[in-house]
């Protein structure tokens, strides 16, 4: 997990915009370090939010829920980019789910699930 979240301070650092669904998801990722620059997805027509990222000219990357409305809006802001000519990054998204997707269900809970792993792999009892 800290190697992906690793790869993920790497777009922070290469100023790519974080999309999230809403402000706990950007309280959340700030807790764990990155502050970047966030755009929330769920406030504005997904037409003219996907133009106004396109126009940034910066690397994009898709960070919503992996809940069902999550996954629809990642889709939908996906086939929106690709039709501006933008390659959103995904995989940062992909590969959190996959190690992930039974224990929590968004962004806003991952900082909770990364402190739970590090007290796993350094032997700490989770129990305190």
């Amino acid at each position: 997990m800290d190697k992906l979240l690793g790869e993920l301070q790497d777009f922070v650092n290469q100023d790519s915009i974080l999309v999230v669904e809403g402000k706990r998801d950007v309280i959340a990722l700030k807790s764990l370090g990155f502050n970047g620059t966030f755009r929330l997805a769920t406030h504005h027509s997904l037409v003219n939010f996907s133009e106004d990222l396109a126009k940034t000219g910066k690397q994009i990357v898709i960070l919503t829920d992996w809940d069902r409305r999550g996954n629809i809006l990642a889709d939908k802001l996906v086939q929106n980019l690709h039709a501006l000519g933008i390659n959103p990054d995904m995989r940062i998204r992909e590969l959190i789910v996959s190690l992930v997707q039974k224990e929590i269900k968004d962004i806003e809970s991952l900082p909770g699930y990364v402190e739970k792993l590090r007290k796993i792999t350094s032997g700490t009892d989770t129990n305190d």
